[in-house]
């Protein structure tokens, strides 16, 4: 089968693309589907750096990719509600970056969603609702989202403005548009962020999602009540409702790191219903780009350089 694989951590460069890959076999509890679209994440390029060991440990050869949306084409032993043919999005465990991937957390496909939007929706929709839920954010309560304008960060203000919590979004000035769109308030990223947040919020912040790193923990911790003249830290359960997926120096300020897959259970039930979203038109995710999968070198490259507007998909 297409595939693209790696036998080592490293650059674009270690990416290869090959026809000659081995069709995986699903066991029990497990189907095969045949991949019509891939979504990219950051985390693709950094697993092949081998920063993300920790969450996702590597086996060689590896193939990339957490996300896709594609066809039943086989189903293993004990597998149940599901006929070869179905239309499924979901989470792989065995590399998207293929012409066929072994998966066990998968939901239907609603007709009518696009098989680029449905790949875009798992890890996006999944780690939004993640981080939302580890915050506790509540109708009323105020939520700075730090990097809202990403293809996460983005889809967090949506699930959040829909709950009735108010969000403040930092974000380039080219993307406030977009946010308010989504119905966020937009901030400027850059020196003096914490007064222009307290400006968009004259009532204060209640939580701090972390989307995109770029050292805006002690931000955080200001905002939520720290850092005053005697530097002085928020209370634990003030800083409990700080959480980052993107800072890997978050033990360093006590905040939440937050990078591995919830309960698959939860997981499904989340991704059905952020499909269906989808499909009504009342959750979007913004298409960046979609390239054939023998340019996946190019694509994490267009990833990693963190200028892409929208989600970036690869098709087999």
């Amino acid at each position: 089968m297409e595939a693209i694989v790696y036998e080592e951590f490293g650059g674009p460069e270690v990416l290869r693309h090959t026809a000659g890959a081995a069709v995986p076999e699903p066991g029990p509890g497990e189907v095969r589907v045949k991949v019509a679209a891939v979504g990219v994440n950051p985390v693709d390029w950094k697993r092949r750096y081998g920063w993300v060991e920790g969450f996702y440990p590597t086996t060689f050869p590896a193939v990339p990719g957490l996300e896709f949306a594609g066809t039943v084409d086989r189903l293993g032993e004990g597998v149940t509600g599901l006929a070869v043919g179905d239309e499924v999005l979901g989470w792989t465990k065995t590399g998207a970056y293929a012409e066929y991937a072994i998966a066990d957390i998968i939901v239907p496909k609603p007709a009518g969603l696009s098989w680029e939007t449905a790949a875009s929706l798992p890890v996006a929709g999944e780690t939004a609702q993640r981080v939302l839920d580890l915050l506790g954010v509540r109708a009323g309560e105020t939520l700075f989202l730090h990097g809202a304008a990403g293809v996460v960060g983005s889809v967090g203000v949506q699930l959040a403005v829909a709950a009735g919590v108010t969000v403040v979004g930092s974000a380039s000035e080219s993307n406030h548009a977009y946010l308010r769109e989504l119905g966020a308030i937009p901030v400027a990223y850059g020196d003096g962020l914490a007064d222009r947040v307290r400006a968009a919020a004259p009532d204060g912040v209640d939580a701090v999602f972390d989307a995109a790193g770029h050292g805006v923990l002690p931000v955080a911790i200001e905002l939520l009540g720290g850092g005053g003249p005697g530097g002085e830290a928020p209370a634990k359960e003030r800083k409990e409702r700080i959480v980052t997926i993107a800072d890997v120096e978050a033990e360093k300020y006590g905040i939440v790191f937050s990078g591995s897959l919830g309960d698959p259970e939860a997981v499904r039930a989340g991704l059905t219903a952020h499909a269906r979203g989808a499909a009504a038109g009342t959750l979007a995710v913004r298409l960046a780009d979609t390239l054939p999968l023998k340019e996946a070198a190019r694509v994490q490259e267009l990833s990693e350089s963190g200028h892409v507007r929208g989600k970036l998909i690869l098709i087999p």
